[in-house]
């Protein structure tokens, strides 16, 4: 975001270099997203960095993490809150629903608020694999359709608002600790659903 604020000339020419017409804000570093006066700062920020890309034909997308789902207060979270401050015409969101479920929110229900503002869907699955002998599994990352999300349903709706593209996430807790196998898998879900 700050080097599309500073020199948004060198930022759309690499866009153009690459071919693309989008460019995705991956989230804020050293951002307290349960401040609501930072969350509003930040929407309009976006706003204005979305406004001048649209004038070149790109438009800028937001990605989530699990912090935006921070409450600000008065039962809201910062993403919804960047909802409602962000203007679809200059900002829109690639949605991830693995944070979404990790900060222990609906990843469907927000899909869902979103709409046709998800123009990227970021997915994988969530769960826990079988880690010795031990009362407690870590969370994480999984192959679509091995973990705990309803990918289905999310996959329904994504379809439903006609989401521009899926973008399969692979973390190193890879099944038989192989990155080729678990990509298998993911696939092998995704040809199925889509």
């Amino acid at each position: 975001l700050d080097a599309i604020e500073k020199n948004p000339e060198d930022v759309i020419a690499e866009c153009k270099a690459f071919h693309t017409d989008t460019i995705v804000i991956t989230g804020m570093y050293r951002f307290d997203y349960s401040v609501q006066e930072n969350v509003l700062k930040l929407a309009e920020r976006l706003n204005k960095a979305g406004k001048i890309l649209k004038e070149s034909g790109i438009r800028l997308l937001y990605h989530n993490h699990n912090a935006e789902f921070l409450s600000i207060g008065s039962g809201m979270s910062a993403y919804t809150l960047l909802q409602q401050e962000t203007n679809p015409e200059y900002v829109n969101f690639e949605f991830d629903s693995y944070w979404c479920a990790d900060a222990g929110c609906n990843p469907l229900a927000e899909m869902k608020k979103l709409g046709n503002r998800m123009k990227l869907w970021h997915i994988n699955d969530r769960g826990c694999r079988k880690a010795g002998v031990t009362p407690i599994c870590k969370m994480d990352s999984m192959e679509l359709g091995t973990g705990t999300m309803n990918l289905t349903a999310m996959m329904e709706q994504a379809k439903k608002i006609d989401c521009d593209a899926v973008i399969l996430e692979s973390h190193r807790n890879w099944i038989e600790k192989s990155p080729v196998k678990s990509f298998l898998y993911s696939a092998q879900f995704l040809n199925e659903k889509v």
